[in-house]
C-alpha cells in the first residue's frame, strides 16, 4: 500500500502539471480581461494601456503562465486584479464555510441514501421499492436551486422557522447553533440531491451482493438476516458505493456555486462568482488550484477505502 501512495503521488505531478496548463488556456481563451471592465469614458485610453502592462496582461501567455507558475512554487498564489488582495488570503477565508456546507450535506446524504438503498433492495419489487425508488428519482430531478428556492419561500418566508440565508445572523453573536440553524437549509438541499443519486447506486450494488453463494451458506449457518444484510452484504457492496462518493466530492464543490448563491452562504462559491464577473484571472486559476488537488486527493482517498473496505483487494 505505501508504495502504491508514493506511486500514485508522483503520477498525480504531470497531472496536474496538466490541469494548470489547460486551465490557463481556457481562462485566458474567454473573452474581456479585468481591465475591460473598467472601461470608462472619462478613462483615459493612455492610463488604461499602463493598467494592462502593469497587471502583465500585454505579455505572451507562456510568459504569464511562467510567471504563475514560478509564484505557486515559492508558495505565492498572486494578487487580485480587483481588491490587490493575495489570493491566497481570499480562498483561505472563504474555503472553510464551504468545506463545511459540503462535508455536512455529503454526511446527510449518505446517512439518507446508505438505509434506504440498503432497505429497497431487501424489498426487492415491493410497493415499498417502489416507493423509495420513486423518492429518489424526485430527489434527483428537482434542480437544486429551484428546491433552494422552495424551501426559502416555504420555510424561512411562509412559516418563518428558519433564515433566509447568510452564515450568520447580523449584529447576532455568531455563535455555533446560530450557524447550525443557517446551515439546515442549504445542507438539506444538497442533502437530497446526494441522496437522490446515490439510493439508485446502493440499491444496484446491494442486489449484486445479495445474489453471492457465501450469503446463503450465511443464512444456512443460522446468523440472522440483519448481520447478513448489514454486516457481510453492505461491505462488500462498499466498492463501487465508494467510488460514488469519492467522485462525488469535486462535483459537490462545484455544485455549492449555486447553492451559496442562492442561500447567500460566504464560500469560494460567491468568490467564485465575482471572480467571473471581474474577470479576476488570479483568484480563478487559484480556484483551479484548489479544485485540482481535491480531485487528486480524494482519488487517492477512495483507492485506500477500498483496502479498507475489503481485504481482499491487494496493490502491486
Amino acid at each position: 500500500m505505501g508504495n502504491y501512495i508514493i506511486r500514485r503521488l508522483l503520477i498525480a505531478f504531470p497531472v496536474f502539471l496538466g490541469i494548470t496548463i489547460l486551465s490557463f488556456l481556457i481562462m485566458n481563451m474567454a473573452p474581456g480581461n479585468p481591465v475591460d471592465m473598467l472601461i470608462n469614458p472619462n478613462i483615459p485610453k493612455e492610463m488604461l494601456e499602463l493598467k494592462r502592462e502593469m497587471l502583465g496582461l500585454n505579455d505572451p501567455l507562456y510568459v504569464q503562465y511562467a510567471k504563475w507558475l514560478g509564484g505557486i512554487i515559492r508558495g505565492d498564489l498572486g494578487y487580485s486584479f480587483s481588491s490587490f488582495a493575495p489570493v491566497s488570503q481570499l480562498i483561505s477565508e472563504r474555503i472553510g464555510p464551504t468545506l463545511l456546507l459540503a462535508s455536512s450535506s455529503l454526511f446527510v446524504g449518505i446517512i439518507i441514501a446508505i438505509p434506504i438503498g440498503v432497505i429497497s433492495a431487501v424489498k426487492q419489487n415491493s410497493k415499498l421499492d417502489y416507493m423509495l425508488t420513486g423518492l429518489s428519482f424526485l430527489g434527483t430531478s428537482i434542480p437544486p436551486f429551484f428546491l433552494g428556492l422552495g424551501l426559502i419561500y416555504i420555510v424561512a418566508i411562509g412559516l418563518k422557522w428558519l433564515p433566509t440565508g447568510g452564515m450568520s445572523t447580523l449584529g447576532g453573536s455568531g455563535g455555533s447553533l446560530d450557524i447550525i440553524v443557517h446551515m439546515i437549509l442549504p445542507v438539506t438541499v444538497l442533502g437530497i440531491t446526494i441522496a437522490g443519486k446515490k439510493v439508485r447506486y446502493v440499491r444496484a450494488s446491494m442486489l449484486d451482493v445479495l445474489e453471492q453463494d457465501y450469503l446463503r451458506t450465511a443464512r444456512a449457518k443460522g446468523l440472522s438476516e440483519f448481520v447478513v444484510t448489514n454486516k457481510h452484504a453492505l461491505r462488500n457492496a462498499l466498492i463501487p458505493i465508494i467510488t460514488v462518493i469519492g467522485a462525488e466530492i469535486p462535483l459537490l464543490l462545484g455544485g455549492s456555486i449555486i447553492i451559496e448563491q442562492v442561500f447567500q452562504w460566504p464560500g469560494i462559491g460567491q468568490l467564485t462568482m465575482e471572480a467571473i464577473l471581474a474577470r479576476d484571472y488570479p483568484i480563478l486559476m487559484g480556484l483551479n488550484l484548489v479544485a485540482a488537488c481535491v480531485v487528486l486527493s480524494t482519488n487517492l482517498f477512495s483507492d485506500i477505502l477500498y483496502a479498507m473496505a475489503d481485504p481482499r483487494i491487494k496493490y502491486g
